[in-house]
């Protein structure tokens, strides 16, 4: 999924400066953004309180939307550089396509995962016909240096590794939970996994002391590490934890996301993910220049053009404020 921000601000984040030694409880609420003209998000990174958790660095959270009588999600061919999507459906169908000849439909459960690397253009979009409900997350994850400018690939796993304690399901996207590892391609130590929690149970999992985590709430309203969490909110955790306990007086689903705190500053603006300034704007014009991403082929529509630059240098930022 793209950032469609007609203003996107560049953003400098990573580095240990911010990153709490011992564990935290920070709420943050998402803030709405529109894609295109049918979709509405909740962004939840990069906030203004926290621009990173471990790799992952962007996360919006959609739906559950109604959209029998809807286009769904239109989001047109645009580029990627330095990063991976992740998609993870709970309800609908995605349609994507990218430059380097994928076409795959991404349903519930399954991971859609593209690795950007030195270039890759895509687009998304709710097939016809499609499923009445949208809901979903995308994702995305800054490269660490000796992967930033890797080939691009698309990876499809239908079937994912699952963690199970009684009242709990965890479903492993990316890395390792408890000895489970999803198939999808890491390029540092993280983890992403779907937990979806029965009314009335309590659970704990076993975390890594050395990774940062944070926990979105999809659906219900669950209680972690003793904070009640309103649908759509994300709990940064900090670090310096051995488990994390949840429980639920309804069914809940979230999404658990950790990772070792993320050493390099990355400068983010629109759909980039690089280390400069400059890199950002070479990006944008080989984008628009149609040099280097590729064609994606069959949408039927244009590709969606870069914002301007804006007009001043980037400001260092840090991984919260």
């Amino acid at each position: 999924m793209s950032n469609l921000d007609v203003r996107p601000v560049p953003t400098l984040c990573g580095g240990r400066r911010a990153v709490p030694g011992s564990p935290v409880h920070d709420v943050l609420p998402g803030r709405a953004v529109l894609l295109g003209e049918s979709t509405e998000v909740r962004r939840l990174l990069p906030t203004l309180g926290r621009r990173m958790v471990g790799a992952w660095c962007f996360v919006d959270h959609y739906g559950p939307d109604e959209i029998a009588a809807e286009p769904g999600m239109q989001v047109p061919p645009h580029p990627h550089i330095g990063l991976q999507t992740v998609s993870w459906l709970l309800d609908g169908e995605i349609l994507h396509r990218d430059s380097v000849g994928s076409v795959q439909t991404v349903r519930p459960g399954e991971l859609g995962l593209m690795t950007a690397g030195r270039a890759i253009a895509h687009s998304e979009q709710s097939p016809d016909p499609h499923p009445a409900l949208l809901h979903g997350a995308q994702l995305w994850v800054a490269l660490p240096e000796p992967h930033r400018r890797t080939e691009p690939r698309f990876e499809h796993h239908a079937a994912l590794p699952v963690v199970t304690a009684p009242g709990l399901w965890a479903t492993v996207l990316m890395g390792e939970l408890d000895g489970a590892a999803s198939p999808g391609t890491a390029f540092s130590p993280l983890v992403g996994a779907e937990l979806l929690l029965a009314a009335g149970a309590a659970a704990a999992l076993p975390l890594e002391r050395d990774f940062e985590y944070a926990v979105l709430t999809l659906s219900g309203t669950p209680e972690v590490d003793g904070v009640r969490l309103d649908p759509g909110a994300l709990l940064y955790l900090g670090c310096n934890r051995d488990e994390l306990r949840v429980r639920g007086d309804s069914d809940c689903r979230l999404l658990l996301l950790g990772g070792e705190p993320f050493e390099e500053e990355i400068v983010m603006w629109w759909n980039f993910v690089a280390r400069t300034g400059d890199e950002i704007a070479q990006a944008r014009e080989d984008w628009m220049s149609g040099s280097h991403f590729g064609e994606v082929t069959g949408y039927d529509g244009a590709p969606l053009p870069a914002p301007a630059l804006p007009p001043v240098p980037l400001k260092p930022r840090g991984r919260a404020r």
